[in-house]
């Protein structure tokens, strides 16, 4: 193939306990999901559909990296989550298959522009300026489901310099994992490669240069950033 130019590199992620890395096509998420979040958000926490917004594959960061602080804001946030890869392409899928498309899960967090995301929300324009920038999806090992199965309670945990920021349960997700799956599916066919982010508990919140931000979930392990002055 005559490219232009090199082609860059695939974005991956490592497999827990494996020399092997899962190739990154396409990160969805999954917007307001925790009933007290959409609440500090300003919103009910009903069951409407569930919105998704998308981030580019290569703003993946792996545990134990640095984050600049950055540009066009002054009010950055963390946003612990559970990360869904799915294994297995499929459209329209039943909600009672859904979990045969899963390859694993893994700690997320969704770092977040706020100041960007709710100018374009209060004017009814995209989030991606807010949600879709350089390095905003932070994300560790992919642990299969053969060895975790599908984790669908056990506490999600974030800490800012050792104090506690957010602390739910994966139960108290609006919508499950099964349902997140099925919905996206009925809208646009999900590949190998796919990861979704599936929200956030309430207690989001800023970080600023030199915080170190902990991210957990019972039985996925945890992730490290710190954040850096800004490039």
């Amino acid at each position: 193939m005559n490219y232009c130019f090199p082609p860059l590199p695939i974005p991956s992620l490592p497999v827990a306990g494996t020399n092997a890395r899962f190739p990154v096509r396409r990160i969805f998420c999954v917007g307001r999901n925790y009933a007290e979040h959409a609440r500090e958000m300003g919103k009910d926490p009903d069951r409407d559909p569930p919105f998704f917004f998308t981030k580019p594959a290569d703003a993946i960061v792996e545990d134990g990296q640095t984050v600049a602080y950055p540009p066009e804001t002054k009010n950055f946030h963390y946003e612990a989550e559970l990360v869904v890869a799915i294994g297995n392409a499929g459209s329209d899928i039943p909600e009672d298959r859904a979990l045969d498309h899963i390859f694993g899960y893994a700690v997320g967090n969704d770092l977040t522009r706020r100041d960007l995301q709710l100018a374009a929300r209060e004017t009814g324009r995209p989030w991606d300026w807010g949600k879709a920038f350089d390095r905003s999806a932070v994300i560790g090992p992919i642990y299969p489901v053969a060895e975790v199965g599908h984790p669908d309670h056990g506490a999600i945990r974030l800490t800012i310099n050792g104090t506690v920021r957010q602390h739910a349960d994966l139960a108290d997700l609006i919508w499950s994992v099964p349902e997140i799956v099925s919905i996206l599916s009925h809208s646009m066919e999900i590949r190998p490669g796919d990861l979704v982010m599936t929200g956030t508990p309430a207690g989001v919140g800023a970080m600023q240069v030199g915080d170190v931000c902990v991210v957990s979930i019972d039985g996925l392990g945890q992730i490290v950033t710190t954040i850096g002055p800004r490039a």
